[in-house]
């Protein structure tokens, strides 16, 4: 599995306080098997994105990760006007290993015409919104109209795993479900923030997915579209997917396509 989420690297934001404890998130993510693993720490007002500081976060971690899993770095890009000037400035800056994918977390109460005002700027970027966990922004939950209208237009959804075991409440947890039934749901990432509580784990995820919706929805989920975004690459149905890109295969940190 590939998790494009989470704030594992020590001492940026919420999330990891030491470099001990980032490893630990790691080793748990690997155990529980998650083979590459995106570090995403939140770019808002009370954690400033300062990229010198994130590259040493990451290298340190990477160092000492060698060998368990394959680390990437993005950003959790809460979309304020100055996140989104710098964004259209500086993609790559913010996008998941420096490619089109942007995660983009929204404001919990914001107008969907405005929301969807800087949607439209970053896909006319050339920047593909995923906009992270709607599930559990309550100005979206139950609005599948309008979800499905801003995927239509080019944005991409990922809900958090532990949505589906229900640790962020009822409400989540069936709007998760509804819109894994309306197939708007392209990633499920876990969103961690630590090893006891918001850990790493998406192997729950994963059974709870693979036996509601099937061994191929999951395998999307998890691993075929996560991939895409890694490498750069148009998210797809899977009949398309396989068709035209075959099978993903990863190399040392790189992935790399085997045709099959």
């Amino acid at each position: 599995m590939i998790d494009i989420h989470t704030h594992v690297l020590p001492g940026v934001d919420d999330g990891a306080g030491t470099l001990d404890e980032a490893l630990e998130m790691v080793k748990l993510a690997a155990a529980n098997g998650t083979t590459h693993l995106v570090a995403t720490p939140h770019s808002n007002a009370q954690y400033p994105f300062d990229e010198g500081r994130i590259l040493e976060a990451l290298q340190r971690l990477s160092a000492v990760s060698e060998g368990l899993i394959c680390l990437y770095r993005g950003c959790d890009c809460h979309l304020t006007i100055r996140n989104l000037e710098e964004a259209l400035l500086q993609p790559a800056k913010f996008t998941i290993n420096g490619g089109r994918y942007l995660l983009a977390e929204l404001p919990d109460f914001m107008g969907p015409s405005v929301v969807g005002q800087q949607l439209k700027a970053l896909i006319d970027a050339r920047i593909t919104p995923i906009i992270t966990h709607p599930e559990r922004n309550v100005s979206l939950q139950g609005n599948v109209k309008v979800l499905k209208e801003w995927v239509r237009k080019g944005c991409l959804l990922q809900v958090t795993a532990q949505s589906y075991l229900g640790r962020f409440g009822t409400a989540a947890q069936r709007f998760a479900e509804s819109l894994t039934d309306h197939n708007l749901v392209h990633f499920v990432a876990s969103d961690a923030h630590d090893r006891a509580d918001r850990t790493p784990d998406l192997s729950r995820a994963h059974e709870h997915v693979t036996f509601r919706w099937g061994k191929q929805r999951a395998r999307r989920l998890f691993l075929e579209n996560p991939t895409a975004v890694l490498s750069d690459q148009p998210i797809e149905d899977g009949r398309q997917w396989k068709r035209r890109f075959g099978v993903f295969s990863f190399v040392g940190n790189e992935p790399s396509v085997v045709e099959g």
